[in-house]
């Protein structure tokens, strides 16, 4: 394949007039100098980009469902809708992420996860891992988990979901405040991603989180004590040690002054974009079911009944869209942010996140008026593409 005339995000964060060569599902070169087909084999795919810019394909690192299924419905079927409608807007890899459910429910997510990721539907977004959100949280900030389900900390379990999906999970979330959980963090960070997330610890306990080895920081802002200028809490200590810090930019989550000083505080290379989307993506208002608990969604606002936000009803692309549109973040850190921030944070970035020759011919496509979703590559194979 060769993808010609596009503006491509280049992987020194450049947007360039370059033409992108695959061959089978790889990048094999960035000619800057191309825009007409220069291939000697007359069967080779051409799609021209006129007008789009050219990304590496989007990696959600934080999704627990759409298209009316979830993760946690521990089903192939699930999955694969998942899989199939994240590619329809652009999302090439994800990660499947839990919720606090009871153990055997978590291990039979496990099973199927595997099954998936060992053969994933074609055309469809690909699960590369697992995110493991809950149920090592703090009751105080369990936002849409339901607290009979939630764990102390266990580094034995962790370690048995991991072998039943293959080694392949990923981020193992805990609140540090509970108890066990500085030894948790101590001990799962020497395998995992180890992120703090629904958790009430202020400065001090997040920053000794950090120094015993954790370095993400689950949805910024959102299930976390306030910034403040004398407890300045998670968010405080993320700026000064996190190597990663999520945000979700669907317009609800956090307020577009509030995403502005997480890219300021942090700065561009530690910002991962996340939908933290439920089964209501890409559905209509209606009701639907989140963790075990009734979510109405209306307007695109997903809650629970006391009011509780319950995840988003907004795809990755449409956060990275709102970013700068709604934001005003640059196009170049945001686009930086929904691809390769977050598959750095998940240690895949020798595979996706750039465009560079060797990694996987995953691209997403966008309008560059209007930022929207115009076409979507997975392994060198066309998904769809717009041509207006």
């Amino acid at each position: 394949m060769q993808i010609i005339n596009g503006l491509v995000f280049c992987e020194d964060g450049i947007l360039r007039k370059a033409a992108v060569h695959t061959s089978e599902t790889l990048i094999t070169e960035i000619s800057t100098n191309e825009s007409l087909p220069g291939s000697s084999h007359s069967d080779e795919e051409i799609l021209d980009a006129g007008g789009c810019i050219v990304a590496p394909g989007f990696v959600d690192i934080h999704i627990h469902g759409a298209a009316g299924r979830d993760f946690c419905d521990s089903s192939r079927e699930s999955n694969d809708a998942i899989s199939a409608y994240l590619s329809s807007v652009g999302v090439t890899s994800y990660l499947g992420t839990t919720m606090a459910r009871p153990r055997e429910e978590l291990r039979q997510m496990m099973r199927v996860a595997a099954d998936c990721m060992d053969a994933p539907r074609p055309g469809s977004a690909v699960m590369r891992g697992i995110n493991l959100e809950g149920p090592f949280s703090n009751k105080e900030k369990k936002g849409a988990m339901m607290a009979e389900m939630l764990l102390s900390p266990d580094c034995t379990l962790v370690d048995e979901l991991n072998a039943l999906c293959g080694g392949r999970l990923i981020f193992a979330d805990v609140a540090p405040e509970l108890a066990g959980g500085q030894a948790f963090v101590q001990k799962a960070s020497q395998k995992y991603v180890v992120s703090l997330a629904h958790t009430a610890a202020d400065y001090d306990t997040a920053v000794q989180a950090f120094l015993n080895g954790a370095t993400h920081v689950t949805h910024l802002y959102n299930a976390m004590p306030p910034f403040s200028h004398r407890a300045p809490g998670v968010i405080g200590a993320a700026m000064d040690y996190a190597r990663d810090a999520e945000l979700i930019c669907d317009g609800i989550h956090v307020h577009p002054a509030a995403v502005r000083a997480a890219f300021s505080l942090l700065g561009p290379d530690r910002i991962c974009l996340i939908s933290d989307a439920m089964r209501a993506c890409g559905m209509p208002d209606g009701d639907y079911e989140l963790g075990g608990q009734p979510v109405r969604v209306k307007d695109g606002l997903a809650t629970l009944s006391d009011g509780t936000i319950a995840g988003s009803a907004t795809p990755l692309s449409e956060c990275f869209r709102r970013a700068v549109k709604l934001c005003h973040i640059p196009l170049q850190t945001a686009l930086k942010a929904a691809t390769h921030n977050p598959a750095r944070a998940a240690r895949l970035e020798n595979e996706i996140g750039s465009i560079s020759a060797g990694k996987r011919a995953d691209f997403t496509l966008l309008d560059q008026d209007t930022l929207l979703v115009r076409g979507c590559v997975i392994g060198g194979e066309t998904v769809f593409f717009h041509t207006s």
